[in-house]
């Protein structure tokens, strides 16, 4: 059925310029987050029924994972109509319902955008395939010859983020190649056409018309390839995360297309903003994508790699407030998302170690993203049953860190009741097996109890808001503090103090306690800092 794309009068929240600079954005992953229609697969109606949790929860903004037309080989990444809700979410009509009661909440929408490559099912593509290697649609991807006697090899040695190499060669009599850096269903688009960059001008003046209040850009480092498609000249499995300097990541052609679309966005009122998932070498070139007039935010994958270390975090958040710096960017700061384990078990799995990190992120300055069921302390599911898995990579089981096939794991859905066949989850069941301990960690279960996993987030996100030491700004000042401990103030009166170690350690009291990621004993103006907590100070 054809959608009604006619967009209805905007909505937008209460007008607060830069808002981004400290603000709290969920990630909502719409398969996950709740099911309204009972046929085990998360949806936009289900998403707006939950709204109300992200209001309480304390957040600036919710991020929606694609959600488009898609025939789902890589979760929505693959996108035929940037246009249409896939039927499996929704209709135009729902997506219109979801930000229409978000900005009523005076919660920010954005939404994702994956420029990148759309999918094989694209009428772009099947047109090209289906009027062979003269047709002039081939120009709008890349298409080429094989190398090789009779073009039975890959015309360059580029592997896919998913494993093996990143060509696939259409069948005889055709035999031309085609790139895509992610799975097969997944052409890479040719940023050098103009079609290209005019459309995705369309689709972004699209769903702004319809009020959404940003964009987050998947691989958004990838869109331009070095002239020529050179060979990289090494084995070894691309990967997402890494300081490897690669001939389709991280070219300097891609800062043209972002400030063309900075001048779009800032046609628009309401402070819309893009935030770049950026894989770069390092801080510094991640900065460059956030350059005055180029995107708002990028995502600071370099502190999300880093381990639960105190050296190693001072380092990395060093590194990453110097580089954003110069540019007047904000730090972003994030621990989980849907492409990686979840925090709670990827930096050791204890709950009081994933509490204490999410404390630290939280006090630094400037924007910080979370990933839903992280509120709730939920661990990775390890155990899914090979069956039940549908991460593309799973099968082609590439090693790249992230990408390793084994995602699924992340995205269970999220408990939201005590009781039933998928603790509120939705009607059906989940898509995903729930584990049975996680009625314990259940929205219903959390809420009111104020040792929660999900209170702690409440207070620590309430308290960004108010206190003058939280949230936006670049400065902060280290103290000084036994190995092991991070201890730092920020101008505005607000202490952190962090022990990353295994042995309790006993410090000299810099303020009033507001609060701690787990039990705080205090003496005589001394305190003993519990192994794995972090405790923000009022000074």
């Amino acid at each position: 059925m054809t959608q009604d794309t006619s967009a209805p009068a905007p909505s937008q929240p209460p007008a607060r310029p830069g808002w981004w600079r400290d603000a709290v954005i969920y990630q909502v992953y719409p398969r996950s987050f709740a099911d309204a229609d009972g046929d085990g697969m998360g949806d936009l109606e289900g998403i707006r029924r939950r709204l109300p949790h992200l209001r309480d929860l304390g957040v600036d903004a919710v991020w929606l994972s694609p959600f488009y037309a898609s025939p789902q080989a890589d979760a929505g990444y693959d996108v035929t109509d940037y246009r249409a809700v896939d039927p499996m979410f929704g209709t135009l009509a729902d997506a219109d319902a979801v930000l229409r009661d978000a900005h009523t909440l005076g919660l920010r929408v954005i939404v994702d955008l994956v420029p990148n490559h759309c999918s094989d099912q694209h009428p772009w593509f099947r047109q090209a395939v289906a009027e062979g290697p003269t047709s002039p649609l081939r120009h709008r991807f890349h298409f080429r010859d094989g190398r090789g006697e009779s073009g039975e090899l890959p015309p360059n040695d580029w592997e896919s983020v998913f494993g093996g190499p990143a060509w696939t060669r259409l069948p005889e009599p055709d035999g031309q190649w085609y790139l895509h850096l992610f799975a097969p269903q997944q052409p890479d688009f040719n940023w050098e056409h103009t079609v290209v960059r005019d459309e995705f001008r369309s689709v972004l003046r699209f769903w702004l018309d319809r009020g959404v209040d940003g964009f987050r850009v998947d691989v958004a480092h990838g869109l331009i390839k070095a002239a020529g498609l050179p060979d990289i000249g090494h084995g070894g499995q691309a990967t997402l995360i890494g300081n490897q300097q690669l001939p389709f990541f991280d070219q300097d052609g891609v800062h043209e297309i972002y400030r063309d679309w900075r001048t779009l966005l800032d046609e628009y009122p309401g402070a819309r903003i893009a935030v770049a998932e950026a894989w770069a070498p390092s801080p510094g070139r991640t900065a460059r994508y956030v350059r005055p007039d180029e995107l708002h935010q990028a995502f600071n994958f370099h502190y999300l790699g880093t381990a639960w270390d105190a050296p190693a975090l001072r380092e990395t958040i060093d590194a990453s407030l110097d580089a954003m710096r110069p540019v007047g960017a904000p730090t972003t700061w994030v621990l989980s998302n849907h492409d990686v384990v979840r925090h709670r078990t990827r930096l050791g799995g204890t709950l009081a170690r994933a509490r204490a990190a999410t404390l630290l992120m939280l006090a630094l300055p400037g924007s910080a993203y979370l990933y839903q069921g992280e509120e709730l302390g939920l661990p990775e599911v390890t155990d899914l049953p090979d069956e039940a898995r549908q991460d593309p990579a799973f099968a082609r089981r590439a090693g790249a860190a992230g990408q390793d096939g084994l995602r699924d794991g992340c995205r269970v859905p999220i408990p939201w009741e005590k009781d039933g066949c998928s603790y509120g989850f939705g009607p059906g069941g989940s898509w995903l097996p729930m584990p049975a301990e996680w009625s314990a960690l259940s929205v219903a279960a959390q809420t009111g109890d104020p040792d929660s996993t999900l209170e702690l987030y409440r207070t620590a996100l309430a308290l960004r808001r108010t206190h003058p030491g939280l949230g936006a700004g670049t400065e902060l000042t280290w103290l000084d503090a036994p190995d092991g401990i991070l201890a730092f103030r920020r101008p505005g009166g607000l202490v952190a103090t962090a022990n990353t170690t295994d042995t309790a350690v006993r410090l000299p009291a810099p303020g009033k306690p507001l609060l701690s990621s787990g039990q705080l004993p205090t003496s005589d103006g001394e305190f003993i800092l519990p192994p794995d907590t972090t405790v923000w100070w009022d000074a």
